[in-house]
């Protein structure tokens, strides 16, 4: 089983299902002396992506999970994330819903990170309904997972503005340079407290 290799920092599991760009953050933050984290584990319900391709570059320990029956990966992942010693979990991009058999079996902090200002724009299609809606603003929010989709509490929100030429391409790439930046802070906010 996985010791947990800095002092006072806990063993840490990114969730993903693309492209990583905020595991990315999260694992340059993981390298800082200071930093509250040893990233340990990511998960993956997708093989052929660049988060996977990154984490096995960069020798993070990799488990891609088949969604074919969701308990049974939950099974899996859960395993995993003992074999491990898990005891924080970082959602980036993970595109499924985690279901109460798994929230009752895992009983650390998982937070998440949203592209809106909720309680705004649960959900996906974020950018396009911020746009549609002719908000002035939108943004991202690290908030603590629940069961019920993009409603923990939040730990961090961040605005971003949202202008008349913006495409929700490329409010979603202002918007996604934001969340790498909060990621971390949010996460040693968080952790500062334990």
């Amino acid at each position: 089983m996985a010791k947990s290799i800095g002092k006072n920092k806990l063993n840490c599991a990114v969730f993903i299902s693309g492209r990583g760009s905020n595991l990315k953050s999260i694992y340059n933050y993981s390298k800082k002396k200071n930093s509250k984290i040893n990233l340990n584990l990511v998960i993956s319900n997708k093989s052929n992506v660049e988060g996977v391709r990154f984490a096995k570059k960069n020798k993070i320990r990799t488990k891609i999970i088949k969604y074919k029956d969701k308990i049974e990966a939950e099974k899996k992942i859960l395993f995993y994330l003992k074999e491990n010693n898990i005891k924080f979990i970082c959602l980036a991009g993970f595109m499924k819903i985690l279901s109460k058999y798994f929230f009752r079996h895992f009983k650390y902090k998982i937070i998440n990170i949203h592209p809106s200002l909720l309680p705004k724009y649960k959900g996906i299609n974020t950018h396009e309904r911020a746009i549609q809606n002719k908000d002035q603003y939108s943004g991202c929010t690290v908030h603590f997972v629940r069961q019920q989709l993009d409603s923990g509490k939040p730990i961090i929100k961040k605005k971003v503005k949202i202008f008349n030429s913006d495409t929700p391409e490329s409010l979603a790439k202002r918007i996604l340079k934001v969340e790498n930046r909060i990621y971390p802070i949010a996460i040693n906010k968080i952790l500062s407290k334990n």
